[in-house]
């Protein structure tokens, strides 16, 4: 190829009819009826680049990278290639951690299709992946030139803002997320009330929503007593996983599984919405700890079954290398127990699990030198987790909920984050704005879990004096 469209004329193939219906069914996430299709079209066009391509879109949909990469790029050795093929590939690419290979098909995209507001988005996501928050924001940037009602173009400014620091423009363009396929966006309610602007709403009733994940929700409850402050009654609609711990704060009010079971309010907002509201920049980050805690009739079991498990003058230290599968960045995010290696080998040490789902079934095989406990099994809510964090030294941990949770109980956290962090851990510094007893340690490459396990093993080791405590 040599850098212009390789338009051919397209070889036999199924009519156009069949073609808008295999489209139609990518669209719609319809992937079993767009599978059949595809089979059935493919088993007499086998060599039909569309066909190839659209089952590897099919893949993609069902969260196949693997398997969408292959016939993606298949498609691409088939006539005519598509410019949209190379940006698929892309983001393909990037969800896989392939992010040269990335780069380079989605500057051909957008060289091919300069005015293709898609190939500009594309391009903001895979920068911000890459750690590179400036480039991100020129994509975006130039997407919205392209189109300034893009939901997604603004977005696309709002993360790598807030990675940089810039608070206040970062939650403007974070405002844009409620207008895309996105999570936060499909837990909102649609009422005949106003969002609530963030002034004073004296003697009203607010209804306050958590739209996103555990992390945030943990994270972001702490501005609930600001928005108690401001109104006559605050009623929060959150899952029932963390609702006696979001209750412990001033001003929550009555909360709801759902916020239909909620009676009439005056106005309404998300909960990852309040930062914005509340304003100011880092430095206005209401960051006193512990604004949750530990139910205290728990933590005196879990001191006495600790008590019976770890050696005598053992440091306790919480593990969890892993976060939830389904996380859209669960592949940058989460390692391996075998690639934490390095601290099972710091003496004196016996690391209490708190890991939760799939990845627990990694303790099998562990075979470190410092004793493992694994109370997964018996972790039944955030309750008993905060009840066995009171009882440790320190939490060492991936970016997931158990690193929020910890923050907001005031305990000792060391965060593992990835190259490219989320937004929430800013660049460049070991501290966080938002979690005062946290301390953050940056890999410094991609996929780099060797030396990041190594680093924290160093510092692990110096940092435990006698039991209780740990820096």
């Amino acid at each position: 190829m040599n850098g212009k469209t390789p338009f051919v004329e397209a070889p036999p193939g199924p009519a156009e009819d069949l073609l808008v219906k295999v489209r139609a069914h990518v669209a719609a996430d319809q992937l079993e009826d767009g599978e059949a299709l595809v089979d059935r079209l493919l088993a007499s066009w086998p060599d039909h680049g569309e066909l190839v391509h659209l089952k590897g879109s099919l893949a993609w949909r069902r969260n196949d990278q693997d398997e969408a990469a292959r016939l993606m790029e298949r498609s691409l050795t088939l006539e005519p290639v598509l410019p949209h093929y190379f940006s698929n590939l892309c983001e393909v690419y990037r969800k896989l951690g392939r992010f040269d290979e990335a780069l380079a098909l989605g500057r051909k995209a957008a060289d091919l299709h300069p005015d293709n507001i898609d190939f500009q988005i594309n391009l903001s996501v895979l920068h911000y992946s890459r750690r590179e928050p400036a480039q991100a924001i020129v994509h975006a940037e130039r997407a919205l030139a392209l189109d300034p009602s893009r939901p997604d173009g603004h977005f696309g400014l709002a993360e790598p803002y807030l990675l940089l620091g810039d608070m206040e423009r970062g939650w403007e363009e974070y405002q844009w997320r409620f207008g895309l396929d996105h999570p936060a966006a499909l837990a909102m309610p649609k009422l005949d009330i106003p969002f609530w602007d963030g002034r004073p709403l004296p003697g009203g009733r607010l209804l306050v929503v958590a739209d996103q994940g555990f992390g945030d929700v943990l994270q972001f409850c702490r501005y609930i007593p600001w928005a108690a402050s401001q109104v006559g009654e605050v009623m929060v609609a959150c899952g029932p996983e963390l609702q006696s711990l979001v209750g412990q704060l001033p001003g929550a009010g009555r909360l709801f599984t759902s916020w239909e079971d909620a009676p009439p309010a005056q106005a309404y907002c998300a909960l990852s919405g309040l930062p914005r509201l509340h304003g100011g920049g880092l430095d206005a980050i209401p960051s006193v700890t512990p604004y949750l805690r530990a139910d205290p009739a728990r933590v005196e079991v879990w001191a006495e079954l600790l008590g019976a498990l770890v050696p005598s003058g053992h440091r306790r230290v919480g593990l969890v290398w892993a976060g939830r599968p389904e996380h859209n960045n669960d592949r940058q995010r989460s390692a391996t127990l075998k690639r934490l290696a390095p601290l099972t080998a710091v003496g004196g040490v016996t690391f209490v699990s708190l890991q939760m789902g799939p990845a627990m079934a990694q303790i099998g095989d562990y075979f470190g030198a410092a004793p493992l406990i694994n109370l997964g099994a018996q972790l039944n809510d955030f309750d008993d987790t905060a009840a066995i964090i009171e009882n440790l030294d320190l939490v060492v941990t991936v970016d997931t909920s158990v690193a929020h949770l910890t923050g907001a109980l005031g305990k000792p956290v060391w965060i593992m984050l990835a190259y490219a962090p989320d937004w929430r851990w800013l660049l460049d510094r070991d501290d966080s704005p938002w979690y005062p007893t946290a301390r953050l340690f940056r890999q410094p490459a991609h996929h780099a879990w060797d030396e990041i396990a190594h680093a924290v093993a160093d510092a692990l080791a110096p940092s435990l004096g006698p039991r209780g405590q740990a820096s």
